[in-house]
């Protein structure tokens, strides 16, 4: 039974993953991405990670979608709808990424894999915080910068244009 629950929230997942993607309404991709959540919380309950999913359902499904929903609503749609595409922006977009996956490749070409087990993250074995400021002091920083661009991107966006 719990294999037939996996494929049947596996592909709720795809299918509105794939429909958050395709969909021209924002409002309806924010739909779609809390049916997605949802299935995720599904497959987190099948992997008996009841807190998990207890927490993706209301931190990320509750808490975020409503975040989302009220920047949707902030924005002003119409306006964004009647904006010709810039074709040096999408020019730029396109470099961004082509870059960012580059860099991903490259990094993945290589690294080499290694039979090391994972350490173990239990009360008092290990100071996580003085292991994620030393050894993974990188992808840290990494993460803050993603997260300053987006703060940035939502200021840009959410700004009103004065002529």
């Amino acid at each position: 039974m719990s294999d037939v629950l996996f494929y049947i929230f596996s592909a709720l997942a795809l299918i509105c993953g794939v429909m958050i993607l395709t969909s021209r309404n924002p409002v309806n991709s924010a739909m779609f991405l809390v049916l997605t959540i949802a299935a995720l919380a599904g497959l987190f309950v099948l992997l008996e990670a009841f807190f998990l999913a207890a927490v993706q359902v209301l931190v990320y499904a509750g808490a975020v979608m409503v975040l989302f929903l009220f920047v949707i609503m902030l924005l002003d749609l119409k306006v964004e709808e009647r904006r010709k595409i810039k074709v040096l922006a999408v020019a730029g977009a396109v470099v961004a990424v082509g870059t960012i996956v580059a860099i991903f490749v490259k990094c993945l070409h290589g690294t080499m894999l290694s039979a090391q087990r994972a350490p173990d993250f239990q009360a008092g074995t290990i100071d996580l915080g003085k292991l994620l400021f030393t050894h993974y002091l990188l992808p840290f920083e990494i993460v803050s910068v993603l997260l300053l661009v987006a703060m940035v991107g939502v200021i840009l966006l959410s700004k009103k244009d004065l002529k």
